[in-house]
């Protein structure tokens, strides 16, 4: 039968040509929080072409699981997607892609095990370095204030979350910086952007030889970043925002010719300081429900031969 083979090609039409489309156009920079949910309609578009495949490749295979999957459809639908000249390898992609689930399910129990570890290791470190008070509600959310020598700011998410600052820090900003700094985490606490971070991590550990999730990866980081900048721009002001990130980051050498961990500072500093014009409301309404609609594509295309049989 051609459906599984049609929606594994569509699975790799769209992870070829979605990063490469996105990587040409210029309008991601300029709306960061459309382009993150466009990001992730391609990519749940790939992971349920991935999941009808292995479904209709395994009810092909096999009678049993046709019966399962079918057990409520008319016979004329059963006989649809009855076994076609590609039987003998329905069995060999039914299992391919089911070991490929099961990696991905693997990969991301060990990403939530990792995360959960690291957070137990840093709540007991915060916990060492800045004790609760006799009185404070313990759990409470708060922000915390380190002892230390480099500026830095960040948010601990969790059940409990926690923003951290150092003394450094803020002795350095100034005025309305402090506050700046304190809504780009605030704005990636509020979108929960660890939770994007994570799974896209997942996904491109388990399979480092994809490249649209390792593009899912990087992506993620950068413009989690450029979403929490407006955020803190709209409230503070972009001149505002952008001198706290120069005084967070001017002492790790990120502006300097050398690469660093953090090279993407000073071009989200040139952002904004020279701000991109935003797309108008419908445009981005547009992308918005366009992409929405891109993981619904191969469910209608597994559909086909069921609506046929039915009309």
């Amino acid at each position: 039968m051609m459906v599984p083979a049609a929606l594994l090609l569509l699975g790799a039409l769209a992870a070829m040509l979605a990063p490469r489309l996105l990587a040409r156009a210029d309008w991601p920079d300029r709306e960061p929080v459309v382009a993150l949910w466009v990001w992730q309609c391609v990519v749940a578009a790939v992971l349920v072409c991935c999941a009808l495949s292995m479904t209709l490749s395994a009810a092909v295979a096999w009678g049993a699981v046709r019966g399962h999957v079918f057990a409520s459809a008319p016979r004329g639908v059963m006989d649809a997607y009855a076994p076609g000249t590609g039987g003998p390898w329905a069995a060999t992609t039914a299992v391919a892609l089911a070991s490929a689930g099961v990696w991905s399910a693997l990969m991301l129990a060990r990403e939530i095990l990792r995360v959960r570890a690291h957070r137990r290791r840093s709540r007991a470190e915060l916990l060492v370095r800045a004790p609760e008070l006799p009185g404070e509600r313990p759990g409470g959310d708060r922000l915390v204030v380190l002892e230390g020598e480099r500026p830095d700011a960040w948010w601990l998410p969790g059940a409990t979350p926690r923003l951290v600052i150092t003394t450094a820090a803020l002795r350095r900003l100034k005025g309305g910086q402090l506050d700046a700094v304190l809504a780009h985490e605030q704005g990636h606490a509020r979108a929960r952007h660890d939770w994007l971070l994570h799974s896209s991590a997942a996904l491109a550990h388990g399979f480092p030889q994809v490249p649209v999730f390792a593009a899912f990866r990087d992506e993620m980081h950068r413009l989690v970043e450029l979403a929490a900048d407006d955020m803190a721009s709209r409230r503070h002001g972009r001149l505002t925002t952008a001198l706290a990130l120069v005084e967070l980051n001017e002492d790790r050498g990120v502006f300097g010719p050398c690469a660093t961990p953090q090279a993407h500072v000073p071009q989200r500093v040139h952002r904004l300081l020279t701000p991109p014009d935003r797309l108008p409301a419908a445009h981005r309404l547009r992308l918005t429900a366009t992409a929405a609609l891109v993981p619904v594509v191969p469910v209608l295309v597994a559909f086909v031969p069921g609506l046929r049989a039915l009309g």
